[in-house]
């Protein structure tokens, strides 16, 4: 290891240390079942808003983002118009679900998790919405949870060079026991500190990098090329698929649950202005980094200001990251822009980034595992001191699962999460949205939706390619899975609830009240 590193491993390891007593802060707070999974609905405005987008963005944010722009062309296109859906998603998301999904939540038997809300909305007699519900989170949270890890091996491997099974189990190590010790309320605060750890970071280096590219004689032409409509290489297609990455925000778990943990149903405004401004804002800035990356990164190589060692390994012979290698292009900006420490610390938002999401996602498949389905089908009088337990082992148990899926350090870390995101978007985004919304709505066409959306998704992202290949699929195959999902989701919620019976008086009238309800 240089020098650089082991100075860079000792910034990290204090964040990683603070991060770790932040769990050991909140151990003795969660008293209760709810305290650990939802943090007894009591978090704060800044806390909430932040959480939620810190643990939405995940490394995607410093690493896919960017390293899509960064090939520039067909790649900005795609980044910029993915950006905009993402902002218009998370906008509607808070601003039409938050608000009802709090109210609802509490109204509504008191629910704590999402297949929980779904079975008290309809006041269902039967479990089998909220198992399979849950069945879906745990299973596909575990394997989003496993991209995350990967991320963070890669993350270790390249600033330490330590290979990547011992960084990866250094990141699932970290990021397991904070959320073990701290539950909802750490994670939610450690989320907090990443979420501004990672605004800072993503508006500090495109600045740097602007005032150097001003400052030098760079060849502006293909940056001037970008385009926001159909490009070569980016059709009409192409524009609607990133757009509808929107469309994943409405079912979600690991964001709807912070809607649900908010304290007061009137915090959701404030906290929607402050969530929007960090979005606008990263994103914005996630992508001027990889846009001017190219000619950034370039005029360093030429110039002998990249010294690295990981990063001169992963350029070609014209200083140009090259396939996979592209998301690594904010982590080689930092590397060589800043002094070390000041590298250090920009590389813990990486880290941040990929933690925020990570132990969201842990702690929202332990829930449902010990809510939903030990609670349900296991021990249906089990104590809150038994559940807490259930959920903080069910935490170490998906983690090193995931952390067995992770294995394989080639494995497409953000082609899991594209398909993971639509999966969870088309199962659960059009029932959230009828439960919220349409009081006719049932729990059979409730379960025909989750089905559905999720076996419409995963089908369409994996059959038609198997069939015809990557590169030779049919137009309309070319769509992200999460629209066909979407609407054959929202399509089978209406035709089996309009031709099953209706909700009862009671169903009804509770719908009514959480219109008016005032908490």
């Amino acid at each position: 290891m240089t020098s650089q590193s082991i100075i860079q491993g000792i910034v990290l390891l204090l964040y990683l240390i603070a991060m770790v007593m932040v769990g050991f802060v909140f151990y003795k707070k969660n008293s209760t079942h709810s305290d650990y999974v939802l943090g007894g609905r009591g978090m704060n405005v800044w806390v909430t808003s932040l959480s939620a987008q810190a643990s939405d963005m995940s490394g995607w944010l410093l690493m896919g983002l960017p390293g899509t722009a960064y090939l520039l062309g067909s790649g900005a296109t795609n980044a910029i118009w993915t950006a905009i859906g993402l902002a218009l998603g998370t906008y509607f998301n808070w601003l039409i679900v938050a608000k009802p999904l709090r109210k609802y939540t509490q109204i509504a038997g008191n629910s704590i998790t999402i297949p929980d809300f779904l079975q008290n909305r309809f006041h269902s007699k039967s479990n089998v919405l909220r198992i399979f519900s849950a069945l879906f989170i745990l299973i596909f949270f575990t394997v989003y949870t496993s991209s995350m890890f990967a991320a963070g091996a890669n993350l270790f491997d390249y600033v330490f060079g330590i290979g990547y099974i011992p960084a990866l189990i250094l990141s699932v190590v970290v990021v397991t026991a904070y959320t073990f010790l701290g539950g909802f309320k750490a994670v939610c605060w450690t989320d907090l500190f990443q979420g501004l750890l990672m605004f800072a970071a993503i508006i500090v280096v495109p600045c740097f990098m602007y005032k150097g590219l001003n400052s030098n004689t760079f060849e502006w032409s293909e940056i001037g090329k970008i385009t926001l409509g159909v490009s070569e290489g980016f059709g009409a297609m192409g524009i609607v698929s990133a757009i509808a990455w929107g469309l994943g925000y409405f079912g979600q778990p690991h964001i709807l649950t912070r809607f649900m943990a908010i304290k007061s149903s009137k915090d959701i405004k404030p906290a929607r202005r402050i969530a929007m401004v960090w979005v606008i804002v990263s994103l914005a800035m996630a992508v001027l980094v990889g846009i001017l990356a190219s000619p950034y990164i370039q005029y360093m190589f030429k110039t002998g200001q990249i010294t690295d060692p990981s990063s001169l390994s992963i350029l070609n012979a014209n200083g140009m990251l090259e396939g996979a290698n592209t998301q690594k292009v904010f982590m080689v900006l930092v590397q060589n822009m800043f002094p070390t420490v000041i590298a250090g610390l920009l590389l813990s938002a990486v880290l941040a980034a990929i933690m925020s999401t990570a132990d969201s996602q842990l702690l929202v498949a332990s829930s449902s595992f010990s809510s939903d389905i030990y609670n349900t089908l296991f021990n249906k009088n089990a104590s809150e001191k038994t559940l807490l337990n259930v959920s903080r082992i069910t935490i170490v148990v998906v983690a090193i699962i995931a952390c067995l899926l992770a294995l394989d350090p080639n494995s497409s870390v953000f082609e899991i999460v594209a398909h993971a995101w639509a999966g969870f978007g088309a199962a659960f985004g059009p029932v959230i949205l009828c439960s919220l919304f349409w009081k006719r709505c049932n729990e059979y066409g409730a379960l025909a939706g989750v089905i559905s959306g999720g076996a419409v998704a995963l089908l369409w992202a994996y059959v038609p390619t198997a069939i015809w290949g990557a590169d030779n699929l049919p137009g309309i195959f070319t769509v992200y899975e999460i629209i066909p999902g979407f609407i054959v989701s929202l399509a089978l919620i209406f035709i089996v609830s309009l031709a099953t019976k209706a909700p009862s008086k009671e169903v009804i009238e509770e719908f009514e009240s959480v219109k008016t309800a005032d908490v």
